[in-house]
């Protein structure tokens, strides 16, 4: 077509961007690839509407090809402002780290450590140990040791000490925990094999004693803290299936998903399990998250009997499954917090927990001040949070969010989240709502400004 031939060749249009100081240094196929999209996307859409091709300007293509190199050469990965009012996102990340534990990660991930090195003998240590002792304190274990996320620990466990052996679970916990991970299928990987007892709504600790035989390695309690079973309901408790267990000698392994060292009555949430409860009850594992209700970074946590964590510490797979120095900088920093008797007040999982709602409210009616004065009608709306993560199915925290009314919420929405930084909303009864119990307090200036850009 004869509108085309006023299009600029690849060679001439690389050649201008080359000379630009913006794109200095870049590899010219990197150059090459980035003004040849933008040509044949012009062609395209020059074709598809018959357009002439005289009124686009050289400039312009140079500036369409270092925008396109700059979306090329930006992480995929990168911060969003979660205004959704889900706390522990899994989709965004899980549980923000704290001040400390940020810091932490920067200082060992910028040099070098004593990762495997003990500085006092001038020899080879364990990355085990800088985590152990500080589980240890905190839980009343015997033992600890972590592994990258929670299903690595249940898998570890499962493989180092059932493998070709029967492990009994309650047929009401033989669940699906999300992402497809079913108890059922890690126990077939782990080549043990699942034995399930009692009934979906009802299991007694009889249930337990009459299944096993010479060959039951495990009692699996798995703690179903993504949905609720209520009404005609009976579980055992841990503490019975620990007697059990000792009865017969067989040990028994607690995995609690999330996992928490913080009760969650006091917050009117309802009560989930701890794990100090756990090791106390009798529990001769216990196996949680470090993302979620701990508020760390991702890992798998393992505590109990000193014996079963050495027979998970010998085995093979440990090595796939261990943790890098920036987790083990990261949760060391996070636990400490713990040990400070500092968690609600320095990690930010329990700062959103814990924030009063008239503090969300007083946050949220400052913001929109600021938004009408920019000429944005924005209401302060009351709403509900949630925990999230698969922790306290069901439960809510009373909130307040920013509420914008527009013509298209949809839209809105879709605008905030390709922003720089993207802001995740929520849409409810056609109006866009900004949960302000999961917007960091230091990200307030940020949303006002990422708002109004989006209108």
């Amino acid at each position: 077509m004869t509108v085309l031939r006023s299009i600029p060749s690849v060679d001439r249009l690389v050649a201008t961007v080359e000379a630009r100081a913006s794109t200095s240094g870049l590899p010219r196929a990197l150059l090459v690839d980035a003004a040849r999209a933008e040509l044949d996307g012009l062609r395209k859409t020059l074709r598809a509407n018959e357009a002439d091709a005289r009124g686009v300007t050289l400039d312009a293509l140079v500036a369409a090809v270092e925008a396109r190199l700059i979306d090329t050469l930006a992480p995929s990965l990168r911060p969003v402002i979660n205004a959704s009012g889900v706390i522990i996102q899994t989709n965004l990340g899980r549980a923000p780290l704290s001040v400390d534990a940020r810091a932490a990660m920067a200082a060992v991930g910028g040099g070098y450590s004593n990762l495997e090195y003990d500085l006092e003998r001038g020899e080879r240590g364990s990355r085990n140990s800088h985590l152990s002792q500080l589980l240890r304190d905190l839980t009343g274990a015997e033992d600890a040791l972590v592994v990258n996320n929670n299903a690595a620990a249940l898998y570890l466990a499962l493989i180092a000490l059932a493998v070709g052996r029967e492990v009994i679970v309650s047929r009401g916990q033989a669940v699906e925990i999300g992402g497809g991970f079913r108890i059922p299928d890690v126990l077939r990987q782990s080549g043990a094999t699942l034995v399930e007892v009692g009934t979906t709504n009802r299991t007694y600790a009889s249930d337990y004693a009459a299944a096993i035989n010479e060959r039951t390695a495990l009692l699996l309690r798995v703690h179903t803290s993504n949905f609720r079973l209520t009404g005609f309901v009976h579980e055992t408790s841990l503490a019975e299936m620990a007697d059990v267990g000792r009865a017969h000698n067989v040990a028994v392994l607690d995995d609690l998903g999330s996992g928490t060292l913080l009760p969650t009555a006091p917050y009117g949430l309802t009560p989930e399990p701890t794990v100090q409860e756990s090791v106390a009850a009798g529990a001769d594992l216990v196996t949680f998250s470090g993302d979620k209700l701990l508020g760390g970074p991702q890992a798998g946590l393992i505590v109990g009997r000193a014996a079963l964590i050495a027979q998970l510490k010998r085995h093979p797979l440990m090595r796939a499954l261990r943790v890098d120095k920036t987790t083990i900088a990261g949760l060391t920093a996070t636990l400490q917090s713990y040990r400070r008797g500092m968690a609600l007040a320095e990690i930010p999982v329990w700062q959103m927990i814990t924030a009063p709602a008239d503090a969300v409210r007083a946050r949220c009616e400052r913001l929109a001040v600021r938004l009408m004065s920019a000429g944005i009608v924005a209401e302060v709306s009351v709403c509900e949070s949630a925990v999230g993560g698969g922790s306290l199915p069901g439960d809510t925290l009373a909130s307040y969010a920013l509420a914008l009314a527009v013509d298209s919420p949809d839209a809105l929405a879709r605008r905030l989240r390709l922003g720089q930084p993207p802001v995740v909303a929520r849409i409810s009864e056609q109006r866009l709502l900004c949960d302000l119990r999961t917007v960091l307090q230091d990200q307030d200036d940020t949303l006002v400004e990422a708002i109004c850009r989006a209108q």
